[in-house]
């Protein structure tokens, strides 16, 4: 009553203003983020409206605080919500199995040959990025098939070639063009990129157009071995045009969504249209979300607000919460008219169709799927139980490794596996404070102490669950260090192991001797995948670590580079080894760093002071 009295007094503060409102359950977890027009009127009808669904009652009686962002639009409270929801991932917000980070392919355009790559990013300056795809699998299919039909170079500095000055392999077998040795001038290298990137836009038929033509020169030539080559790329090209099914004769580009719904799971399936062809469909099965809000107004802002290529036009089976200001939200994005509309009848509300039948039937594939495995995993983890002989099935199981070499820039790691499979969003890491040398229990004592401070803080929600199973990576000072430290603090109920490396034994306490499962054992090829799991994160850290340490080390020896200078190299860049990588443009584009401080920076790492 206490509580609600306090939210009560608050919300009388609340404006009458377009905006972004938190809730937060008594944890200081965020559990549901949402904008309103008026964030007084649509905050107040939570506590005030009897009429509540079952699911909104839920999560009113979870919300301990809130906090709320004014805008000066809707629009600017439209792409606020968004961001906060990927950002914080709250409970009662829909959110889908596939929202994480898409892949795209980049172009780095300031380059004066420029790479072709994939990345996980889009943020950086003078890259253009295509995308995202809607798997790695998509994308990477994609990226082998650009490599057969353009020979772009693969190298990863912004200037071609090896330190060596030598061209590599690619050259020789005529992979790439050999900008390293100017075996190709700028302005051509740039027109192939020009083609790469009408490909990636959907657009193959003038990519198709040239090759043909350029084959038939070489052959009129007497080129034949240069024609047989742009024969096998002509092939590679046309391939991709044979996948794609023509469904528009007026040559259009639009997405198509169809959406199904089997009780408190969801899908929604999105096909992609360009040029008048279907290049490309995906389903995107509700991974979470306990409102009964609009799946498919949801599904649109995460998908599109913070996307590289917004379509013109989207077809949809229903209309949608927010309609209007949807469109305008995507319309500011793409710099031009995009609209939502509901086909009634015609080719277009077949699309429609056919994309709610496919996700209907990978609804119906996932909810299978998730049963089958659900029973293997289950059985898996009764057999791990047995072998280890522990009073409950362990659901959650948490892994600890440290890493570090010689005692420096020490990391430790927490992985978690659920029902024996990896939940990645709960993965931690540590930098460890303890610096008296390589000291492997101590730094083992210390990564598990502080996980259960962060237990009974309640603050981080990926330390709140208890644990069913402790695994760390070691024998027997690192089980001693680990129940040492639970002990301590009060969790000396939960079991633990060691899993050691060498003959694979596990040491668990109060047993003489380590047990000895079958190397073929189901249970130990989890706990070795689990330990591996954190082996490789923790090692991922240390690297991290080091490398920066390094930069940061040898930023030092650079007149001028104090903290702060290296603090915003850092934030640009994102990691001390693309600052070692970096063209003297691309330190010179960095705000507030002088141009000669970039000089010096780039005269350092490419050849000394």
């Amino acid at each position: 009553m206490e509580n609600r009295s306090r939210l009560a007094e608050q919300l009388k503060r609340v404006p009458a203003s377009p905006g972004v409102y938190i809730y937060r359950d008594s944890n200081g977890r965020v559990i549901y983020v949402g904008k309103a027009k008026s964030l007084k009127n649509r905050m107040r009808s939570y506590f005030h409206n009897g009429d509540l669904s079952p699911k909104t009652r839920a999560l009113v009686e979870k919300i301990a605080d809130f906090e709320f962002y004014v805008t000066n639009t809707e629009v600017e409270a439209l792409v606020l919500e968004c961001n906060l929801i990927k950002k914080y991932r709250p409970t009662y917000n829909v959110s889908y199995r596939d929202d994480k980070s898409y892949p795209y392919i980049a172009i780095t355009k300031q380059d004066d040959y420029p790479r072709v790559m994939i990345t996980r990013e889009h943020h950086r300056k003078g890259v253009k990025y295509l995308g995202p795809y809607t798997s790695v699998q998509a994308v990477r299919e994609t990226f082998d098939t650009l490599r057969r039909i353009f020979p772009f170079r693969t190298c990863k500095r912004s200037q071609p070639g090896r330190s060596t000055g030598s061209p590599c392999l690619n050259y020789h077998i005529k992979r790439c063009l050999g900008p390293c040795v100017e075996a190709v001038s700028r302005d051509e290298y740039r027109k192939m990129i020009d083609k790469i990137e009408l490909f990636l836009e959907g657009k193959p038929e003038p990519v198709i157009d040239q090759l043909e033509t350029e084959m038939r020169e070489a052959a009129s030539n007497l080129e034949f071995e240069q024609a047989a080559r742009f024969r096998d790329r002509l092939e590679a090209a046309k391939l991709v045009l044979q996948k794609q099914r023509i469904v528009s004769d007026t040559g259009e580009d639009f997405d198509i969504l169809g959406i199904s719904i089997n009780g408190s799971i969801g899908c929604v399936n999105l096909s992609t249209v360009r040029d008048g062809k279907l290049i490309g469909s995906k389903s995107f099965v509700l991974d979470r979300g306990e409102l009964n809000e609009d799946i498919l107004s949801s599904f649109i802002k995460q998908n599109y607000i913070s996307s590289t290529s917004i379509p013109p036009l989207i077809l949809i089976p229903k209309a949608v919460e927010d309609h209007n200001l949807i469109e305008e939200a995507l319309s500011s994005l793409r710099g031009a008219k995009v609209l939502l509309k509901v086909p009634q009848r015609g080719n277009k509300r077949e699309l429609v169709d056919m994309a709610s039948a496919n996700a209907r039937y990978a609804l119906n594939m996932s909810l299978i799927k998730h049963s089958w495995e659900q029973e293997v995993y289950n059985l898996l983890l009764e057999d791990l139980a047995l072998a280890l002989g522990l009073p409950n099935l362990p659901i959650r199981i948490e892994c600890f490794d440290i890493s570090n070499i010689q005692g420096r820039n020490p990391a430790g790691s927490m992985v978690v596996f659920k029902y024996g499979r990896p939940l990645k969003s709960d993965y931690r890491k540590f930098k460890i404070k303890y610096n008296a040398g390589a000291n492997d229990y101590a730094m083992m004592y210390e990564v598990i102490s502080r996980r259960f401070d962060h237990y009974i803080s309640k603050l981080d929600p990926s330390f709140s669950s208890k644990p069913c199973l402790i695994i760390v990576d070691g024998g027997k000072p690192q089980v001693s260090a680990a129940l040492s430290a639970m002990k301590e603090k009060g969790f000396s109920d939960i079991p633990v192991v060691g899993l050691a490396k060498k003959e694979e034994e596990i040491y668990k306490p109060g047993l003489p001797d380590p047990i000895k499962l079958d190397r073929g054992s189901k249970s130990l090829k989890l706990m070795q995948r689990i330990r591996d799991e954190a082996h490789r994160f923790a090692i991922s850290y240390h690297r991290s670590l080091r490398d920066k340490a390094m930069v940061e080390s040898t930023l030092d020896k650079i007149p001028g580079v104090g903290d702060k200078r290296k603090h915003m190299l850092l934030k640009h860049f994102g990691s001390p080894a693309a600052i070692a990588r970096a063209s003297l443009e691309e330190l010179k584009s960095i705000p507030g760093l002088p141009a000669i401080i970039a000089e010096r920076v780039h005269r350092y790492y490419q050849g000394g002071m």
